[in-house]
């Protein structure tokens, strides 16, 4: 059973997925959203791999080294042991720029005896849509397109180009290096560069940990799911992505597959609030330059997603020559959720916006350029909230009043006026209260149902949504409140199974969902956690994280009977609400201090 047994490398441009025996079976270069060179993963026979080949004799484990982006593939065996380590180089070369090219390294580690493998070098330019041909130049081997000769990758090794481009056995006596480039170098190339640049990228990402916020419980899992989500960070713009695959879909067999190559105003609200609470600012300045640069004119209107680089048109298409995910069809790229209207995505934007204020405001022009930004998302809210819409879930076919869409508008207006407040802005400031009082009011009477005892997925149904556990974490209403507390109870009666969480059980546009939505189990937890139920919740919790793959990674879904990963990956819903549980079940570890003598 394949299990997502990946790991990723990145460095904020673009991003590659290694498999457990070191196999590069996802990369799309020269961004995130480009067009895939590697793409294995949505198809076996024609997708794209870049693979070291050994035979049956090599044990292969994989780790990362501590508390870095930087993957470590071991191949050991009786003739010889050698380890591959994946990087994308990141480092710093000023206070303000940032050095991370569109490249993969890998340095190929001598450690004993005289190993033996083969390379697997099969690039598939634009979803496998373009033959391809490789020549072996003098300093390089360089890919391109047969159809467009300008369209090309670089590759520069230690290796014998024949030996490679021929996939010859290569007997290992000393360290190499594997370098794939979307650009010619112009530096010359050789281990010492390449132990350089391993060098400096092993210390950018302990240092940037090294920032993070420590805790007493989980360290780890909390440090390394930090590190997926910085990953996801588009560095040219400040996007955040929700994941960095298209097409794997949510069960086997199905057609939930979506491309998520693109930065979600909820799911990039989501995150930053959790970067934000583990110490990190940085990611939260460059999002609000991302906000500003998404609005051209007062007059614009805001959509629920964009492009990495801001684009408005996502459109929707499908790739019927790609096999699809274990044979799940169709493979889609772009996503035409980009029209719908969704009420909640202002809710957690604004809780962002409101922090941004609150802790770390820039210069005056920033900060009335946000304003502005308050000001649209408010006359947003004031015309649309009383609406029906398409809800947190993106019900392709159906508009309700979605309970959690009224909260969320809430959250937007009540962060609304606690900015107006610290900006001196009372006029505002009363105007947004009333409004969001006249919102909760609407909840409390239309979303609770007396008979049942439980609020309800929509002011139409008496349906259970995951979603509802979300209505103490945002201040809408109090844990300790018995409405909220009998609907944590509903939800987990009838949502919760076999360890796992439903985000609803009625039919949608493609049916009944068939596997669980990582992030609602760890919704469960923390809302069992805000009731009392602190052990319940720690136990399903500690379960829930042996569902991870070997390396602690998290997809987007997770099958109830099998346990295996579904959906694409690494899903950044799932590593924010990994850390924003597990800190939970932990005390902040403060270190002591240093005393000079």
């Amino acid at each position: 059973m394949n299990n997502l047994n990946y790991g990723v490398i990145g460095n904020g441009r673009s991003a590659a997925l290694v498999s457990e025996k070191g196999s590069i079976d996802w990369c799309c270069l020269p961004d995130f959203d480009s067009p895939s060179i590697f793409a294995k993963l949505l198809d076996n026979e024609k997708g794209g791999s870049f693979e070291f080949l050994v035979d049956e004799s090599y044990h292969i484990s994989q780790k990362y080294i501590y508390r870095t982006n930087v993957l470590c593939t071991e191949f050991k065996s009786e003739e010889g042991t050698f380890e591959v380590i994946d990087f994308m180089p990141r480092y710093k070369t000023s206070d303000q720029d940032y050095f991370a090219p569109a490249e993969i390294y890998r340095y190929i580690k001598y450690i004993s005896g005289k190993p033996c493998f083969r390379i697997k070098y099969c690039p598939a330019f634009n979803y496998a849509r373009e033959p391809v041909a490789s020549i072996a130049e003098k300093d390089y081997i360089v890919t391109y397109s047969v159809e467009k000769p300008t369209d090309c990758i670089y590759l520069y090794t230690s290796l014998n180009f024949n030996d490679v481009l021929q996939s010859k056995s290569i007997e290992l006596v000393q360290p190499g290096f594997i370098l794939l480039s979307y650009n010619q170098k112009i530096i010359n190339i050789d281990i010492r560069r390449v132990y350089l640049e391993f060098q400096r990228t092993k210390v950018y990402w302990l240092n940037w940990t090294n920032r993070s916020r420590r805790f007493t419980k989980y360290q780890e899992e909390i440090t390394r799911s930090l590190l997926v989500l910085k990953i996801m960070s588009f560095q040219s713009t400040g996007a955040l992505l929700a994941a960095l695959t298209t097409s794997i879909p949510e069960t086997i067999g199905g057609s939930r597959n979506w491309d998520y190559r693109f930065c979600w105003l909820r799911d990039a609200s989501m995150s930053l609030d959790t970067l934000l609470n583990m110490g990190h600012f940085y990611s939260a300045r460059r999002f609000m330059g991302y906000l500003k640069s998404i609005l051209k004119t007062k007059n614009d209107t805001f959509q629920i997603m964009y492009g990495i680089r801001g684009e408005r048109e996502l459109t929707e298409q499908e790739l019927p020559d790609l096999a699809g995910y274990e044979n799940s069809k169709p493979v889609r790229i772009g996503n035409a959720a980009f029209s719908q209207r969704q009420n909640d995505v202002f809710g957690y934007l604004l809780h962002v916006i409101y922090q941004y204020y609150k802790f770390f405001p820039g210069t005056l022009d920033e900060v009335e350029d946000i304003w502005e930004i308050v000001r649209l998302i408010c006359r947003t809210i004031s015309t649309h909230w009383e609406k029906p819409d398409k809800g947190i879930w993106e019900i392709r076919n159906e508009e309700k009043h979605f309970v959690i869409s009224k909260v969320m508008s809430w959250v937007a207006m009540d962060r609304a006026e606690k900015i107006a407040r610290l900006l001196n802005k009372d006029n505002y400031a009363e105007l947004w209260r009333g409004i969001a009082d006249d919102i909760k009011e609407d909840v409390l009477k239309n979303g609770w149902r007396e008979d049942f005892q439980t609020f309800t997925r929509s002011y139409s149904d008496t349906d259970m949504d995951a979603s509802l556990l979300l209505m103490a974490e945002y201040g809408f209403i109090d844990p300790s409140d018995p409405r909220y507390k009998k609907t944590v109870i509903a939800v987990k009666n009838e949502l919760f199974y076999n360890g796992l969480v439903y985000r609803y059980v009625s039919d949608d546009d493609f049916g009944k969902p068939n596997s669980s939505f990582t992030i609602c189990t760890f919704w469960l937890i923390q809302a069992l956690f805000r009731i009392g139920e602190k052990d319940e919740a720690k136990k399903i919790f500690d379960e829930l994280l042996t569902f991870g793959n070997h390396l602690g990674l998290f997809s987007e879904d997770i099958d109830f009977y099998t346990k295996r990963l579904l959906g694409n990956f690494p899903q950044a819903y799932s590593h924010l609400a990994l850390i924003n549980s597990a800190a939970m079940f932990s005390e902040e570890e403060i270190l002591p201090k240093f005393i000079m003598p």
